[in-house]
This record gives structure tokens, C-alpha cells and sequence, in this order.
């Protein structure tokens, strides 16, 4: 496995992000992700870089701020990589470092095996599907999402903007997930109506064994059923309160080397999902802010963008 991670971290920060020797490279982890983090401490070091490393206490959720001393040096990193148990993705830090400049990339709760695994896709031939997926969604105007496990859900996504994350990074100001492979956009808030079956896993909760189906009015979660694990969801959503509830994220899952493993950084990224989140979506063109980002994975979904079909139960009709 060390091999493996070594290739993986080379892959990462050669091909993926495109150091250079001399740019400030800075490492942020926390002890759970120690191993990994300090697997690209010692790449970044091998390239010649101004490499640092940074390790912090982890956050209580996906979206909560790092320490300030941690968002200070962000702000003067030319990359960052960003191995940790809880995702920085959709943090202020993250937003202000790419603004300024900065090339990152978060990993939130990777595994070795899942770094090793998946950071050998053709990240070229990916990024094509990812950016093709993207035009179309920003052309688009309305979705309906529909599975047999029940889900049944339509909003507008007109006037907004859809990204691909890629996994390429070589401008200033690119962020992407690694491993990446997803397009994504943030519907329109208050637009959002029907029923929310998710049944392959959910952020903070892991692979589900019994499906979690929410009722959604007027763009927000107004009701969970479910077993347990709605109930471990339920209790993540009110600690933020209502804003926690909002449909913040469409996406579509575009990496064939990606699988189902609980670990929403991979899960998401699975060929043929779609994954709707609840609460932020500040960071990528949307207009509520809360410290609270949650995935949920829909299983052999059928999407339909403006009455055209852009997924068939799990198949993509545009591949």
C-alpha cells in the first residue's frame, strides 16, 4: 500500500494540481487523516516545493471554518491539498484562498485504499463527461428527479451556473475534490417540491440500511421517515437549524472508478447516482450559508432536465 499511496500522492500533486518547484504548498489534516496527509507532505517536499503542513483538531461537521491561524496561511498558499475527516469544501477559507489565487483540492474522509483506487482514473477522458454534463445543466431550466425507491422531486436550476469538478487544477483560483469526478449546481432556492428518497448513504450517517425518505416544500426538508438513521439525521439537521433543511446541491456522478463505500468524498462520484444535498450552497452559486453540508446518495436515478432524459435509472443518456 505504500507504493500505491506514494503513485497516488504523485498523481495528485503532479498531474492533478500541477506543482512547480518553488510554489508554497501547504498540507491541512487533522489526526485522523495524519497518514495521508503526511504521505503528501513528503511528495510535495520530494517536488521541490515550499511544502508546509498544517494539522488541526477535527471539525464536529462538514462546512464548520478551520482555526484562524489555519485560514490566515490559506490565504498565502499558491496550493492546497486538504486531507481531513470532515470536508472544508464549503468553508469561507476555501472560498477566500481561491480568490485570492490558490489551487485546492479537499479530500474529506479518504482512505488509503480509496486514494490508491481512485486517483488512477483518466482524469482526462473524465473531465471531458464532467464539463459536458455542466454545459448542460447551465443551459437548463427545470428538473425532475424520479427512482423507484420513491424519490419524486422537481426544481429550477434556471439562471444558475453548474460546475465540473474535474480533479484538473492548473489555473489560479481552481478547487475540486480528489478524487473528483462530479457535475454539480444549486438549485433555486425555494423552488424545490416532492419526495426525497435516499437510499445508497448519507453524509454523517454512512451506507444506509433502510432507505431515508424526506418531504420537501418550498425548498426546504419539512419531514423524515425512516429507521435510525433518519433519526442521526434529523438530530445533524436541527443543530443548524432551518437553514440546514434547504436544498442546496444537484449532482451527478461521473467517476467509473468510484463505488459505494459510506465515504461521501467517493460515494458522490459513483457513475450513474445523483446526490442531493441539504444546507450550504454559498460556495458555488447559491444564496444560504449555514455551517452545515450534507450528500445524499439517489441510487438508479432518473433525471430529466427540461423534458429531455438525461439519465435512465442509472444509465446517462448523454455519455
Amino acid at each position: 500500500m505504500e507504493k500505491q499511496l506514494d503513485a497516488a500522492a504523485e498523481i495528485a500533486l503532479s498531474e492533478c494540481m500541477g506543482v512547480k518547484e518553488g510554489e508554497k504548498v501547504l498540507i491541512i489534516t487533522d489526526e485522523h487523516l495524519r497518514k495521508i496527509g503526511l504521505v503528501l507532505f513528503d511528495k510535495a517536499k520530494e517536488l521541490k516545493t515550499e511544502a508546509m503542513y498544517m494539522e488541526m483538531l477535527s471539525r464536529e461537521n462538514h462546512g464548520v471554518e478551520p482555526p484562524s491561524p489555519i485560514a490566515a496561511a490559506m490565504m498565502e498558499a499558491d496550493v492546497i491539498v486538504i486531507p481531513t475527516y470532515k470536508s472544508l469544501s464549503h468553508t469561507s477559507a476555501r472560498r477566500k484562498a481561491n480568490d485570492r489565487g490558490a489551487r485546492i483540492a479537499t479530500m474529506p474522509g479518504i482512505t488509503e485504499e480509496m486514494m490508491a483506487r481512485t486517483l488512477a482514473a483518466d482524469y482526462e477522458n473524465m473531465a471531458d463527461l464532467c464539463n459536458k454534463f455542466a454545459a448542460i445543466l447551465t443551459q437548463g431550466k427545470e428538473v425532475e428527479i424520479k427512482s423507484r425507491a420513491g424519490t419524486d422531486l422537481r426544481f429550477s436550476i434556471k439562471g444558475r451556473e453548474a460546475l465540473a469538478d474535474t480533479g484538473i487544477l492548473l489555473s489560479p483560483d481552481d478547487f475540486s475534490n480528489l478524487p473528483a469526478g462530479e457535475t454539480f449546481v444549486a438549485p433555486l432556492e425555494g423552488t424545490a417540491q416532492g419526495t426525497l428518497v435516499i437510499d445508497g448513504s448519507m453524509a454523517g450517517v454512512g451506507i444506509l440500511d433502510e432507505p431515508i425518505k424526506m418531504e420537501i416544500e418550498k425548498g426546504f426538508v419539512v419531514g423524515v421517515e425512516g429507521g435510525p438513521e433518519a433519526k442521526t439525521l434529523e438530530v445533524l439537521l436541527d443543530e443548524h437549524g432551518e437553514l440546514a433543511r434547504n436544498i442546496a446541491e444537484l449532482g451527478i456522478g461521473l467517476n467509473s472508478r468510484a463505488k459505494l463505500t459510506g465515504k461521501v468524498l467517493e460515494d458522490e462520484k459513483v457513475l450513474g447516482t445523483i446526490h442531493i444535498a441539504l444546507g450550504d450552497n454559498s460556495t458555488f452559486g447559491g444564496n444560504v450559508e449555514v455551517p452545515s453540508h450534507l450528500d445524499g446518495i439517489v441510487l438508479k436515478p432518473t433525471l430529466i432536465l427540461d423534458g429531455k432524459v438525461l439519465i435512465k435509472e442509472g444509465q446517462l443518456s448523454h455519455e
